[in-house]
């Protein structure tokens, strides 16, 4: 009977914001597993002690990054983890999309501003703000040139705790078309998602937001497919990912973008594709060995 953990945050007093994680386990289990899901930053756990340990829903760890990453490398050590550990480093700085595009994945555009850069903004676009790391959509605000004094301001801010930010143009398509998330699992596509645009016109930075608002099942193209396996190839060690989310959006020209590439913790949106739970299941028992 294999041991498995299923990394997730604790919530302190609140509900968990996974709504994947109790069925996923109950499923874990009903299949023959002796499954839990565990906190990943709990000081008692023996992540020694569980064949694998899946990263779910470990949705604070952008802010605390460097905990984080030492976290990834005791559990790496002392056991199988999934993702890698070296997937989980490299996706967990957005720069990564400068490597995808050099790759010749069709990506948004990205700049970067890292503490100590001037706050050098689009004066003819809207445009949009958020951290290299990051998550929920914390610290991610959308602004049109007019918006250049709260912009500025809202990057010192990123700067003083250390963040790099990142700057993109902000993609129209996406309040037309929305955003879909493909979703790949045990290397082939689970289901897909499609939501509306999270960002609105004024919403502060550092306001709580809707992450996934109108979300809904979504027939993926054969365009997005072809991006999102674009994608996943160009990633360094690809051939060890258990999962994967690849977030699209269209482009000035209609065709769909990477805008962003999920291999630490995505949202999987099982309680939106139940159907999908067996396969889910059967693809972490075979990463258990």
């Amino acid at each position: 009977m294999p041991r498995i953990a299923l990394a997730t945050y604790d919530p302190g007093a609140a509900p968990s914001k996974d709504r994947d994680l109790p069925a996923l386990a109950r499923a874990l289990r009903d299949a023959g597993a002796d499954a839990e899901a565990r906190y990943w930053d709990d000081p008692a756990a023996d992540w020694g002690g569980y064949d694998l340990v899946v990263l779910r829903s470990t949705w604070d760890y952008s802010w605390r990054a460097t905990e984080f990453g030492a976290w990834v490398e005791r559990v790496s050590a002392a056991t199988r983890l999934a993702n890698p550990a070296d997937v989980v480093r490299w996706n967990t700085d957005k720069r990564y999309l400068g490597e995808l595009a050099e790759a010749g994945v069709p990506t948004v555009p990205t700049r970067y501003l890292a503490p100590g850069d001037p706050a050098d903004l689009p004066g003819d676009h809207e445009y949009v703000i958020k951290p290299t790391s990051g998550a929920g959509a914390r610290f991610a605000a959308r602004y049109t040139p007019a918006d250049h004094d709260m912009a500025v301001r809202q990057l010192a801010r990123m700067h003083a705790e250390g963040f790099t930010a990142m700057v993109q143009p902000y993609v129209a398509g996406i309040d037309v078309s929305g955003e879909r998330a493909l979703q790949f699992f045990g290397g082939s596509l689970l289901h897909a998602s499609r939501k509306g645009a999270v960002l609105t016109p004024g919403t502060p930075y550092d306001a709580d937001k809707v992450a996934h608002p109108g979300l809904a099942p979504w027939r993926p193209t054969e365009a997005e497919l072809a991006v999102a396996e674009k994608a996943l190839a160009a990633v360094p060690g690809s051939a060890g990912l258990l999962y994967a989310r690849v977030d699209l959006v269209d482009g000035a020209d209609g065709e769909p973008r990477l805008m962003e590439l999920e291999l630490v913790e995505p949202n999987l949106f099982l309680f939106l594709h139940p159907g999908s739970v067996p396969r889910v299941v059967e693809a972490i028992l075979a990463a258990a060995g």
